[in-house]
């Protein structure tokens, strides 16, 4: 049993397939909240997750808990600690690095399920394209010694690898349909915006690939945190 954090940038339920997963393989997992207070205590953590959410990662004036979180990323990296990286987490991860993080000068976003590629230096990570829930419209270079492991056709870097146990993923495997239904239900949802894709065709893809997506994705957690 490993006691895994998983830091939340919202307040979205725990019931996405990085927590249930690491819950049906018998983990202790544990939810920080850094951006509402909430300390992480750094000597009670195997591993950690860190999602996606609103906030720029540049902006630690502005959010100095992404300070506090910026701690966790370098405490697992020294410690060779599983640590995943989600959207903003992937984010994160990149800057604190020293990759560039930043909205693409076109303005297109991904929000909808669009294909994600293995790149050559894929290995077993990913060894067939998927399509995966998306939500964003910033993206990250890749830090120095960062393998590059998937691509999407608008968005060239969709995952990296640090070693291997950090993991930085810009797609939102973890969320499943009621969670991603959610999304498309939130006020502001960004339909009509540049590279948004229209529900129904949201809908279907969810329908068509979803059991794929999670056969996947339970797998990779399975295997990177045991």
């Amino acid at each position: 049993m490993k006691r895994i954090v998983l830091v939340r940038h919202s307040e979205e339920p725990g019931d996405d397939h990085v927590q249930t997963t690491l819950t049906a393989n018998g983990h202790a997992v544990t939810t920080a909240v850094p951006f509402k207070g909430e300390a992480i205590d750094l000597e009670n953590v195997d591993g950690a997750v860190i999602y996606g959410g609103p906030f720029n990662v540049f902006d630690t004036d502005k959010h100095p808990f992404l300070d506090h979180e910026a701690a966790l990323i370098e405490h697992c990296l020294d410690n060779d600690l599983p640590l995943l990286g989600i959207c903003q987490g992937a984010q994160q991860i990149a800057w604190h690095l020293g990759a560039d993080v930043g909205p693409v000068e076109s303005g297109i976003r991904e929000f909808g399920y669009f294909e994600i590629t293995p790149t050559a230096e894929a290995g077993d990570f990913l060894d067939r394209p998927l399509f995966l829930p998306q939500n964003h419209f910033h993206t990250f270079a890749l830090p120095a010694g960062a393998v590059h492991l998937a691509s999407s056709e608008t968005f060239p870097n969709q995952a990296f690898r640090i070693g291997d146990k950090t993991y930085a993923l810009q797609f939102h495997a973890e969320q499943g349909p009621v969670g991603f239904r959610r999304w498309q239900e939130r006020q502001g949802a960004p339909y009509g915006t540049l590279g948004a894709q229209e529900r129904d065709e949201q809908d279907r893809l969810m329908e068509a690939h979803h059991a794929a997506q999670l056969a996947w994705f339970s797998g990779f957690v399975t295997k990177l945190f045991g």
